[in-house]
This record gives structure tokens, sequence and C-alpha cells, in this order.
């Protein structure tokens, strides 16, 4: 029988639940189920997919996303109909498998939303079917619960027998390549009550075994709170010989649990199963049944009695969902977006979530994202919080002041993130690799909250610097450095040395500018944004990300211009090493010499090598201002002298230098080569000039932009590039190589919108929209993805950065609520298409610490550029416009005397212009 097509998820309701018949039918889906207590899963609709508290400790095998349809491991609930055979509610089964092309085939259908995910099968031969409910619960417990509802379709009654079958891993994912059966010894498998429970006696190290105490069960109970009946403990009794977890011989042939599996058995060194038998049931045609599984990580011996209590009952199962789905409706709907389009309104629901689900599982623990341990990189602390100064503002100051230490003496960072905020580990692996990007986001982060919040002092705010063994951008050791000093960076004297917040950001933005390569652009090091560009270490430059920090250069000589006029400030004070990067303020400056540049860096590293004097001097705030913008505005010269290129009548920057000083990008023998990455940060800052913007915009219609996939990373450069990075030894259209890669493509469309092409910035999103909202072909939930694969298909789902970036333009661009120095600046740029058949459009968000609701009325249903903002009422009274050149301008002050705790609605009138 030919296989139906997935038509894929519908929004079943306004809260972004959605439905999806037939969901067994596509490969690589998973859903994630975490909590804030630190319990991370994943589950496909076939139940597989893992559960884990950290890298050190799953519950379930550690997988990979080809597991997803390979392994035989999953969550199953196995049904043995008297009479008739075996099934199982889950899917898995060798019978259910086979059948699976044929007439004989279960139908499914998934349900999911915040974050809550539940399966109905059923089978038209056996006459029954299941609901399995799954989530993790929200709060600080390691658990996560699932609900299994056994019903008799048919029209005779029904005899079952149930049992539970997930296997317990019980250790690290190091130990699955790694000495998997010598740690199976150590398992020591206890029964109880109602399950399961795995204790093993050391943790496995070869450099060193410790005495390990966590503890992972797996626990039943009827619906009703009856306990099992039963338990199979260790797997290969379970299956039998010969017999597998998808055909396991205690439920084909309805083996008892005697002399294996009662209450208080203790078993040692078998790889474990929580193998949970209860008792058999009679079902009349129409009948239910249900269960609870509780699968649990605790750091010692688990509270059995104490767990069952809160957990071990349908009706806590009940309750218990109702809070978790309370609890991520809260936390997606501090923003909410309505527009015409209510499910593109649904999708952005589930992008919002992005970014908390990225802060909780890191980097890793999902099926793709098999790699790691759970921690995030350097960049992803700023990126992220993006996001949280739009969700969750309360908390971005002190993150910010936290991240802040990680910053080196010679503007690089730690690369090493520890688990708690502000803490950054010295490098253990003695791997010395500087990414030469990672300079130029903190102060990207800095100044979204220093427009949102007003928070000048900030700046002033002093924070010290990290330091470990690695020196001038990790080209030389410090063999002198004692361990006993730990990592924050000291003075000659000994002192742990702090510096302000602006010394940090000056410092990070300063020392790029002098380490160029010779073509006289901030050198590639170990990569930039694109990991991917990892093999132009001695030769390559960034020439993209050298506009960055021209533009960041620049937007800081701003900034110091804003501080003395808003609070007075005259002078800053710095460190006094740092005033020789400062050239223009001591000497006549010539930055045409690389020579030049590169001596200067020298002298500098050499004054403060891994150490400072402690010194700090006082610098007149207007020189500095002024020093910083004639250094960007010989990098946007320069640029746009050396480094636009032309094919015919199009034109765009050059983006990379590769390993053998060659310009990467332009006409080649392999035809154009071109990268989006290379257009995105001129057009996001200020190097591309406003007459080049649409060239570029023609020239990424004409060279990358592909129907199928969207918006390519870059064209096809053909062949392996060994003297730029690994990245083009992808198979082009994937990954790093001609993909379409979502963090860079919503850069693109943000860019866009920043210089005033809304129609071309809304073309750009809408296209990844489409892209991933076309389940036919991305197949993935809703979402966005890390990249879209040569087939379209979705990859890296959940967990990339990229969310907080589409969620940052669809809040400041397209919504246009900004901040200016802590100012509400209302410029939208919502296209007429986005206006719903009333003309309205509205955006519930947080600002000034004040929940809004903005609503836009476009009456007259004009387009962007033909409206402009002509009254504004903010509960119900008229607000004084206020306008400046971009938009209309609520004071701050006019906020925060709103009363707190309650949404406050603002009616903005928009008119013909």
């Amino acid at each position: 029988m030919e296989q139906k097509i997935n038509q894929g998820w519908t929004f079943t309701a306004n809260n972004g639940d959605f439905s999806l018949q037939k969901a067994d039918r596509s490969s690589y889906l998973y859903f994630p189920l975490v909590n804030e207590g630190g319990m991370m899963s994943s589950v496909s609709p076939k139940l597989h997919g893992q559960t884990t508290s950290g890298h050190n400790t799953f519950l379930t095998p550690p997988l990979s996303v080809e597991d997803l349809h390979n392994s035989r491991a999953s969550r199953n609930f196995w049904v043995h109909v008297h009479g008739q055979g075996t099934w199982s509610a889950s899917g898995n089964s060798a019978r259910q498998n086979a059948e699976f092309y044929t007439e004989n085939a279960d139908e499914a259908e998934l349900e999911a939303g915040f974050l809550w995910h539940r399966v109905s099968r059923s089978n038209k031969e056996l006459g029954v079917s299941s609901q399995i409910t799954s989530f993790v619960p929200c709060g600080n417990d390691k658990v996560e619960l699932m609900k299994v509802v056994l019903t008799n379709n048919g029209i005779s009654k029904l005899t079952l027998t149930p049992t539970a079958a997930i296997p317990l891993y019980a250790r690290s994912a190091d130990d699955l390549r790694d000495h998997r059966h010598v740690t199976s010894l150590l398992h020591r498998i206890f029964t109880s009550d109602y399950g399961v429970e795995v204790q093993p006696a050391l943790s496995f190290d070869e450099r060193g075994h410790r005495i390990n105490h966590t503890s992972y069960g797996v626990f039943g109970v009827e619906g009703h709170g009856n306990a099992p009946v039963g338990f199979f403990p260790v797997q290969e009794e379970f299956i039998g010989e010969g017999g597998s977890l998808d055909w396991p011989e205690a439920v084909v042939l309805n083996r008892t649990t005697d002399g294996i599996g009662g209450e208080g058995v203790h078993r040692e060194g078998y790889e474990a199963l929580g193998g949970i038998r209860f008792a058999t049931v009679t079902l009349e045609p129409g009948e239910s049944t249900s269960y609870v599984v509780v699968m649990a990580i605790e750091d010692k011996r688990i509270d059995i009695p104490a767990l069952m209590k809160q957990y071990g009952s349908s009706l806590s199962f009940d309750q218990l969902l109702e809070e978790n789905k309370a609890f991520w409706s809260e936390k997606v709907n501090s923003v909410q977006f309505n527009t015409a389009d209510s499910d593109a309104d649904q999708w952005m629901k589930w992008v919002t979530l992005q970014p908390v689900l990225r802060r909780l599982y890191g980097n890793s623990f999902l099926p793709y994202h098999d790699y790691g341990r759970g921690g995030r990189g350097w960049r992803d602390l700023w990126q992220d919080c993006l996001a949280l100064l739009i969700m969750e503002p309360a908390e971005v100051r002190s993150l910010l002041f936290d991240n802040y230490a990680g910053v080196r003496m010679d503007g690089s960072n730690a690369t090493i993130i520890g688990q708690n905020p502000g803490e950054f580990i010295a490098d253990r692996n003695n791997i010395p690799r500087v990414w030469m990007d990672h300079g130029a986001w903190p102060f990207l982060t800095t100044m979204l909250y220093l427009n949102q919040s007003g928070d000048l002092e900030f700046l002033n705010q002093e924070q010290s610097y990290f330091r470990d063994t690695f020196m001038n951008r990790c080209r030389e050791r410090d063999h002198s450095l004692e361990s006993s000093e730990g990592s924050e960076l000291r003075t000659t004297a000994g002192d742990i040395y702090k510096g302000t917040i602006l010394e940090h950001i000056l410092l990070q933005n300063l020392v790029p500018f002098f380490n160029v390569g010779e073509h006289n652009n901030i050198r590639l090091e170990g990569a930039d944004w694109n990991d991917g560009l990892d093999m132009g270490a001695e030769r390559g430059e960034s020439v993209t990300f050298t506009a960055f920090y021209g533009s960041n250069l620049l937007d800081i000589s701003l900034l110091l211009r804003d501080l003395k006029e808003r609070t007075g400030q005259l002078t800053i004070s710095v460190a006094e090493e740092i005033t020789i990067l400062m050239d223009s303020l001591s000497v006549e400056v010539d930055y045409e010499s690389i020579a030049g540049k590169l001596s200067l860096l020298d002298r500098f590293y050499a004054t403060a090598p891994n150490k400072v004097s402690g010194v700090k001097v006082s610098l007149d705030i207007d020189q500095v201002a002024d020093d910083l913008a004639q250094k960007a505005e010989w990098i946007f010269s320069h640029l746009r002298q050396n480094e636009w290129v032309k094919s015919g009548d199009f034109g765009w920057f050059n983006g990379y230098y590769n390993n053998d000083g060659e310009r990467v990008e332009g006409e080649s023998a392999e035809g154009v080569r071109m990268t989006l990455t290379g257009q995105v940060f001129p057009l996001l800052g200020h190097a591309a000039s406003e007459d080049q913007v649409p060239q570029i915009i023609a020239s990424v219609e004409r060279n990358l932009l592909d129907e199928k996939i969207g918006y390519r990373l870059n064209s096809n450069f053909g062949g392996i590039q060994q003297n730029l990075g690994r990245a083009f030894g992808f198979a082009f259209g994937h990954k790093e190589n001609g993909a379409m890669f979502s963090h860079m493509t919503i850069m693109y469309g943000n860019a866009l919108y920043k210089r005033g092409y809304v129609a071309e910035g809304r073309k750009v999103l809408e296209s990844l929209y489409q892209l991933s909202a076309n389940f036919e072909v991305s197949r993935m939930y809703p979402g966005i993805p890390e990249y879209i694969n040569e087939s379209g298909r979705g990859m890296y789902t959940y967990l990339t950065g990229s969310a907080s970036w589409l969620l940052l333009t669809m809040v400041t661009e397209v919504f246009g609520i900004k901040g200016k120095l802590g100012d509400l600046l209302l410029e939208p740029k919502l296209v007429k298409e986005q206006f719903d058949v009333e003309g309205k459009a509205s955006i519930h968000t947080m600002f000034a610490d004040r929940e809004l609701e903005v609503l836009y009325r476009n009456r007259e249903g004009r387009e962007y550029g033909e409206y402009q903002i002509s009254s504004i009422l903010m509960n119900g009274t008229h607000v004084t416009l206020q306008r400046v050149s971009e938009g209309v301008l609520i004071p701050r002050a006019e906020l925060t005397a709103l009363e707190p705790g309650k949404c406050h609605f603002l009616e903005v009138e928009l008119v013909y212009c």
C-alpha cells in the first residue's frame, strides 16, 4: 500500500497547541520536555528520546537523531491482549513495525503544547487504543511523568495484561562507547512496591573512580493508585534469549515476574530495566483504564513513598499537567503578537519559547545536539540575553555584569563557561583558540540594555577580568601563573584588578582594530561567527567582522557623547596600559600602516603581560569619543574603497581572505562566490553606504536566494577550501556550506528593516516562516531550525540563537517597540498585509517594568511608508506626541508613573502622511 503523505500540523486553539495526524510517518521528529530544576528530556511520536539531568546522569540511554528510528529502546508500554497477541501502546513492536506500510498499521495522532506531548494510537484489528501523555513537571524535581490510557474500542470485552518497559541506562554518556558492559557491572538494582531503582556503586572514570550517589528509577501505579504486581528489573531476563526490546519474551509469552521481580529484590551487575507488570484487567466495550509512570533522578537514594505520594496517581498527574501548562504559557505569553495571520502569531509563540529552551538545555541533550556537555559558548551568553531583555528584563543587568568577568586583558575571553552566572573556567584542554568575533557581541547586547533601561550608570560599574595561562590572544603562554592565584587578573602587587564595564567594552573593540592581516582587515584567527571558517588562522581575515567592530567603535563614540550630555560626566577612567590603544590622543596616526598597527599592539601586549600595574588614568570623554570615531570612519572608508567587489551590474562586499591571503568573494573560475555573512554586518551597522544597500540586496537575490530552501549562507564555492575552513568539506547545501542558516537570514532581515528596506526585510522573514511551517518539506514542529538543508528539511530544531534574533526583530523593528536610552520609541514598520480586516495589529510586551498592550490602527489600509503616527491614547488618555526623526518618543517617566502589576493599553492611530 502506498504511504499517505502527511499534510502537516495545525493549531487547535489560540494558545499554541497543535495536532499532527500520522506523526509517526515523519522521521527525525522530537519534542522537548524540561524544567528549571535540571530535568531534560526529549520524546518522539513513538516515545523514543532520552531523559537526563546532565552529561553524566542519563536515566535512559543517550542517543543521537538517527537512534530515534533505529534504536529499539523507548518508553514502551506493552499490552498483551489475551487470546489475540501483543501490542505496543507506543508503537514500538516488531509486529507493528513490520505492518507499518500495510492496511493493518496503527492510526496515530500527536497533540502537543507548552510543554506537554500526547500521542493517541489505535489498532482496529485488536480493537484497542491508547493515549499517552508526557511532560516534565515544572519545579525543581528531576521527574518525568507519563500517563497511559487504554480503551477497548471493540464490540467484545478485552482482557489485557499491561507492562511498562523503560531501559534504565543510569550512568554517563561517556560510558555508551567506553566500557558500556563494564559500567553495567556497577549497577545495584532494587525493586520496591512501585518500581525499579538503580544506584551504580561507582562513577566510572579511569582517571579516578568515585563513589556514586545518584539514583535513577522508573515507578508506576494504576490510575487510582494501586501498585504494580511485579517487576522485570534486568533487561536480558525481560527480552529473553534471542529476544529484543521490540519483541520481548516476557510480554509476547506473557511470562510472570515470579522469582525475578517481586518487591524487595536486589540484583547487581546487569543492564537494568524499568519493567513494571500491572495487574491483568478486563475492559468492557468503551471502557478505559489508566496508568501513571514516574521516571526520576535523585542525588541520593530515592524516597519512593514521598515521590509516589506527590506524583503517583491519575488525579495528581492531571493537576500537575495543568500547572505545567500554565507555567509555560505564562513564559511565552510575556510577548504576544496579533496580526492578520493568526497561525504566524501562534508560530511565534514557539519561537519565543526557544531562547528559554536554550538557557535550560545549553547546546546539548536533544537528539540533533549530540555533542557538548550542556554548556553555552561565549557568543551564546550575549545573544541569549537579547531575548531575555524582551521576556525577562529584570534578570538581565546582573547577567550582563557577570558575563563581563570573562573578558581577558588582551581583548579575548574565556571559552569554558561554568554552570553559574559569571563562572569562567581556565582552559583545561589546552586548546589555544580565539574566535575573532567574540569581542563584538557584548557591546551590541549592552547597548540594547542601555536603550531599554536608560541605566547609563551600568557603564561605570567595576568588574574583574579573566586570566588563565593564555595571553596575547592565545599566541603565548604565561608559564609563571600559579593555579593558586585563581582566574582573576591581578596587578603587579598581587591585588585583583577591576575596571569599569566601559573599560571592558573599549578593550574588546580596540584590540581587534590593531590586530590586522596583510590587507588591513581584522585577522580571522580561530574563526568568527561561522565556526566552520576555522582554517585561516595565519593569513585569514574577516572583512565582515571588521565592519562590525567599526560600527561598534562609532556607536561607542556616540554613547560617550550621550553619557556626557545626560549625566555631565566629563572623563572616563581606564587602566594606564589601555591608553596605548587610543593612539590619536598622543600621536599622529596612520591607520594605513599595517606594520604600525601591529607594532602598537605588540607594545600593548608587552605593557600588560597577563597583569597590569593597577594605575588608572582619567581621559577626556570627548577626546576618547573622537579617537573611536576616527578609527570607525577609517574602517568604513577602507572597506568601501578596497573590499567592494563587482560582478557585471552587481556589487557586494568581500567578506573574507583565506589562509593563502586570497580574496574569497567575487567572480572565480568556479563561478560567483558570495557569502551572506559578508553582507549582513556592513548592512547592520554603518559600513555600507546608502547607495551600496540596493546593490547588495540585488546581489543577494541573484546569488544566494533559492526558492526551495531560502537565502543560502554562501554560494557554491566548488570543492574543499582547506585554506578557509571545514565548512566546505560539508556537502553543499548542508550546515555552514550553503544551507539556509536561520541566524544569518534573520540578521539579514533585521539589517534590511534597520536600513528602511521594509518590504525586502519582510520578504526575508516571511521566507523563513514559510519554509519552517511547510511541514510536508521541513518535517519539523512549530519553531525555527538552526538551518534548512538542501532537501528543505529543518535541522537542529529548538536550540538556536536565531530565535532570539527573530524575537528581537519582531518587537523592535517590525512592531517598532524600541528603547532610546530608557525612553520608549514607537517606530512601526508593519506592512499592509499584517493588519487584520479591521486594520489592527497589536503586541503585548514589557517596557520600563510595565506590561504594555500596544495596538496600531491602520483604518485607511495604508502601506508602510504611507502612514505615520497621528495620535496615541494611553489607557484612554491622549499622550502629547514628541516626534523624533525615527518616530514618536514617550518619556520613561510617563510609563513608570503607571500602576505596576497590571497591563496598560496604548492605542496608536496611523494615518496617511
